[in-house]
């Protein structure tokens, strides 16, 4: 895999991420390690986490397989706080006390002395500037080398990004992270134009939205995927009329270029405009080797043309394609 920088800073990370929202409930340990094993082989750096996935299990799976697997400085790990269990029930608490419980108990989950990058998993109701002096803390004390931001739309990141920017020494923003696809192109209106303004990288989740740009779901639902089980309400957004539109044109377009649907939705996320890695959810090696066969793909413009027409219009910062003369 190509490496790619995070924004403006010093960060490397592969040019896909391994998304680990699964393991621990749908992914079994020793399933996560051959996808773990797979991604490494294939010259994948970053893993991404959260305290929140599988209320733990997903950094302890992943803190067993680094002692035994793959060597920890191989891999760039990222791991989010703010999401907290109460009462049974999750709730967003971005509070300095609430994140920084949450990192020392990654640490010891994941089995690390470091985060390479820590982000707040969701805005809250605690102050920002309560939340970033955290980060601040976390950084000054050696367990996190940088931060960045989940989930946080266009207003947000610029607000957060600003007020670490205001004064010297306080810790710049990294990166956000937040759900683009083909299907969900709204990061296109604030989130990614803040990206690029700021200096920051950008993590897509979900860029195969959801599982449906897979073409999966065209006849029907599968007994064996999510839409079929717990997280049908997850995947349901996108089984109505415009989704099934755009996910014709990718299945003609792969059809056209000999490749899967998989393989054109996922190259046209990491190329677009903005984009530093698109996470992979894969919760089988089946489904990895699939996404793996993206690298060294590159969709011919026309393709990536059209495909922006059907699912809202040109993507912003894209160069567009020279006219004919």
């Amino acid at each position: 895999m190509q490496r790619r920088v995070v924004g403006v800073s010093g960060l490397e990370v592969s040019e896909f991420g391994l998304g680990t929202m699964t393991w621990g409930r749908d992914t079994p340990p020793e399933q996560a390690r051959h996808l773990l094993r797979e991604f490494h082989e294939a010259g994948g750096t970053l893993i991404d986490t959260a305290a929140a996935y599988g209320n733990g299990d997903a950094e302890r799976t992943i803190g067993a397989l680094l002692r035994a697997d793959v060597l920890r400085e191989d891999v760039v790990l990222a791991t989010k706080a703010g999401f907290v269990l109460r009462d049974r029930h999750r709730v967003i608490d971005t509070s300095a006390r609430a994140l920084l419980q949450d990192l020392d108990d990654s640490l010891r989950r994941l089995g690390t002395d470091w985060i390479d990058l820590w982000q707040i998993h969701a805005w809250g109701a605690a102050p920002l500037e309560e939340s970033l002096a955290a980060m601040d803390q976390a950084v000054s004390s050696g367990r996190v080398r940088y931060v960045g931001l989940s989930n946080f739309i266009g207003w947000q990141s610029a607000r957060a990004a600003t007020w670490q920017q205001a004064f010297p020494g306080r810790t710049p923003i990294a990166s956000n992270q937040v759900e683009y696809s083909l299907l969900a192109r709204r990061a296109e209106v604030e989130v990614l134009p803040a990206a690029r303004e700021l200096g920051m990288g950008f993590f897509p989740w979900s860029p195969l939205g959801r599982g449906v740009l897979t073409g999966k779901y065209r006849h029907g639902v599968p007994r064996d995927s999510r839409a079929a089980g717990h997280f049908a309400w997850f995947v349901e957004a996108y089984l109505e009329a415009r989704s099934r539109g755009i996910v014709e044109a990718v299945a003609k377009a792969a059809d056209g270029l000999d490749m899967s649907p998989l393989q054109v939705a996922l190259a046209w996320v990491r190329d677009a405009p903005g984009v530093t890695a698109p996470l992979l959810g894969a919760r089988n090696q089946q489904q990895l080797e699939q996404c793996l066969k993206t690298v060294g793909v590159t969709l011919p413009d026309a393709i990536v043309s059209a495909l922006d027409d059907v699912s809202g219009g040109p993507a912003a910062g894209r160069t567009p394609e020279p006219e004919d003369s």
